[in-house]
């Protein structure tokens, strides 16, 4: 039987050619026929946040967020939180504002018109907002006994943009910018739809990101997203009592 298949047809470059076209065409729209900043700005993040809701597993949420903790602590409003769906509740879900138990957040990620220094900085101290926040954990229950509580997993850090500042986008200006960042405010994952997809590692002080080209950024900066989550498994099982001690009132 003869096969139709084309053995030097790559169907996968094709499919994320398409939806990086389909974004980038939903984020001209957005930066052209909208004049307003702020609803420009929410534009462009709803295209982002779009494309994640609609490709990501399901096990795995995406909505504009706030994050707190069992102490009360909230971290910064963060225009993406990708989040646990199957075990984490939302804490408050009201006309689409939303308060994320910190132990349920997988990546927190910033949405800009452009990269430069001030916009990695800002989404830096945004990032840091919830990696600074105290997560609990607790034993988990299974049909032979119970888990021990395990360790409180990574939490990713990210940055989309449209357009880079910089001129080249990844030169030595991006890379001094990134080694400047406390570890807490370290990026991890980011698309610059119109220059490429980054993934960066960190060995001790030395800052090593991965860079796509142009035609590549969207597939790059999802399927290393994606990676990612993977090696992090499963968020820890929070601990309700501990957000109940919140409400508890010593008694004389």
């Amino acid at each position: 039987m003869t096969s139709n298949v084309d053995q030097n047809h790559n169907r996968l470059n094709e499919i994320y050619a398409g939806l990086q076209e389909q974004l980038r065409a939903g984020l001209a729209s957005s930066r052209t026929v909208i004049d307003h900043p702020g609803a420009k700005g929410a534009g462009t993040e709803a295209n982002w946040l779009n494309m994640l809701q609609d490709h990501l597993p399901r096990r795995y949420q995406a909505q504009p967020a706030f994050v707190v903790d069992a102490k009360g602590q909230q971290s910064e409003q963060i225009d993406i939180v990708i989040y646990d769906q199957q075990y984490t509740p939302e804490l408050y879900n009201v006309a689409g504002q939303r308060l994320i138990p910190a132990e349920g957040v997988y990546a927190v990620l910033e949405v800009k018109q452009t990269l430069d220094k001030g916009n990695v900085e800002y989404a830096g101290a945004k990032i840091a907002s919830v990696r600074r926040l105290c997560r609990t954990s607790v034993g988990i229950v299974h049909a032979g006994g119970e888990h021990a509580p395990r360790p409180v997993t990574p939490i990713l850090g990210g940055v989309l943009a449209t357009q880079s500042e910089w001129n080249p986008p990844f030169g030595e200006a991006f890379h001094a910018c990134l080694a400047e960042r406390q570890e807490e405010e370290r990026l991890n994952v980011g698309c610059v739809l119109e220059a490429g997809g980054f993934d960066i590692t960190y060995d001790n002080d030395e800052t090593r990101p991965q860079i796509s080209s142009r035609e590549h950024a969207l597939a790059f900066f999802f399927l290393r997203l994606l990676r990612n989550l993977q090696r992090i498994g499963t968020v820890p099982a929070l601990d309700y009592d501990a957000y109940l001690a919140a409400f508890e009132h010593p008694t004389s």
